[in-house]
């Protein structure tokens, strides 16, 4: 029999549980909302009518999960605005491009010395390259860092990674699946992403005065209405044109914040946002099978160990770049070193391509550690600062916080 409230309601009692763990440990929440999921799903067991498989809800488990990332995303747009991310435009190109070079380039070289073939080696290099924008969100809000100058970069990289990504699938698709590639259709493709985002951000910005008069609602039932629709029509579109449909919510985040009532959108989102992340996080730990992850052990650890150093000397010399502090630099590096939803799109596109098997737990272990290790990390940044200006004496610059 179909019990799915039930399975639902088990899987929300765990999330509560594995967030009052953390809060008394006094560890981020993240970590424990993925090694939850992990200790459940599939591989777990059935006991009358508690069934830990979660075979019955993971499909609407996933979708609830996905709207989690739209939330997430959506609400660290609102924390800036478009005005504030065009200043920096030049910056955050410079800085995208410095972070994708050095860790698509390790990716490469990591994968090449491991001895994969080129299918393969392609796909390692895309999971070890790409951040994932729902942890970065996640970290941000909660460490309460949205508003350091920093912040801006790693916004921008995120919506960088993005661009490359709609690229990167295109080609390497059309590789693995179907053998062959076609150099305009992923030329296309890689326009038609950039485009959209540009026009979403320009029209946006001229739309704030319709926008104001739009949202000039009192009942906050329709008001919510208004601007769930304008979320979920504008993020689902993006999907439709291959730009993931996180960033089409990070988009109407950055263009809102702009409006009158960036406040009033913020204050009744935040209950959405929380309850809808943790979701996703607990899903994104459904899809990992730890006893698949033995063979994958060492070298999902070297890969780490490379991501880390990588995004460390990215993070410094985009932060250098943009004139940023030592301690900024650390910020960035060490911020966007979590690895999640993406990862497991292209661990999955090997799978769909039948690629060596060994890709698969190698992505789940990789992304775990780094899911986990990532929020730890970013936490700890001022000691890291500190203990690495010991061994490099970094030179710090003042740098004026950007103003709304």
């Amino acid at each position: 029999m179909n019990y799915i409230v039930f399975e639902i309601g088990i899987a929300i009692g765990l999330i509560a549980l594995a967030g009052l763990l953390s809060a008394k440990l006094r560890f981020s929440v993240i970590p424990f909302y993925i090694l939850v999921g992990m200790a459940v799903g599939p591989h777990s067991f059935e006991i009358w009518h508690i069934d830990l498989r979660f075979i019955e809800s993971q499909p609407l488990i996933e979708f609830l999960g996905r709207i989690g990332v739209l939330f997430l995303l959506f609400y660290l747009g609102l924390e800036f605005s478009v005005g504030r991310l065009i200043k920096s435009g030049k910056s955050i190109a410079v800085g995208g491009t410095i972070y994708i070079l050095i860790n698509f380039t390790l990716g490469l070289i990591f994968g090449w010395v491991a001895g994969f073939p080129l299918l393969e080696l392609l796909i390692i290099a895309g999971i070890t390259t790409i951040s994932s924008s729902a942890i970065v969100a996640k970290v941000l809000v909660d460490l309460k860092r949205t508003a350091n100058p920093e912040t801006e970069m790693i916004l921008g990289i995120i919506m960088f990674e993005d661009v490359f990504l709609a690229i990167y699938i295109s080609i390497v698709s059309g590789l693995v699946l179907s053998g062959s590639s076609s150099f305009w259709g992923v030329a296309t493709s890689a326009l038609i992403a950039l485009g959209f985002m540009l026009l979403v951000l320009v029209v946006g910005r001229k739309a704030v005065p319709l926008l104001n008069r739009l949202l000039n609602i009192r009942s906050n039932e329709l008001f919510l209405l208004v601007i769930f629709a304008i979320l979920f029509i504008v993020a689902g579109f993006s999907e439709t044109i291959h730009v993931a449909e996180a960033i089409g919510a990070l988009l109407v985040g950055l263009v809102l914040a702009e409006t009158e009532h960036m406040k009033r959108i913020e204050s009744k989102i935040l209950p959405f946002r929380d309850f809808f992340g943790a979701i996703f996080f607990f899903s994104f730990g459904l899809t990992i099978d730890p006893t698949t992850l033995g063979g994958a052990v060492w070298l999902s650890i070297a890969a780490v160990v490379l991501t880390l150093i990588g995004n460390f000397a990215a993070g410094m010399w985009a932060g250098h770049s943009a004139g940023l502090s030592a301690k900024a630099s650390v910020n960035i590096g060490f911020t966007i070193v979590a690895r999640g939803e993406f990862s497991i799109i292209m661990a999955n596109l090997a799978k769909a391509g039948g690629l060596l098997p060994i890709v698969q737990p190698f992505a789940a272990l990789y992304v775990l550690i780094l899911a986990v290790l990532g929020p730890l990390l970013t936490k700890e940044t001022k000691g890291i600062y500190s203990l690495m200006s010991r061994v490099f004496r970094f030179k710090e610059k003042r740098v004026q916080p950007s103003k709304r």
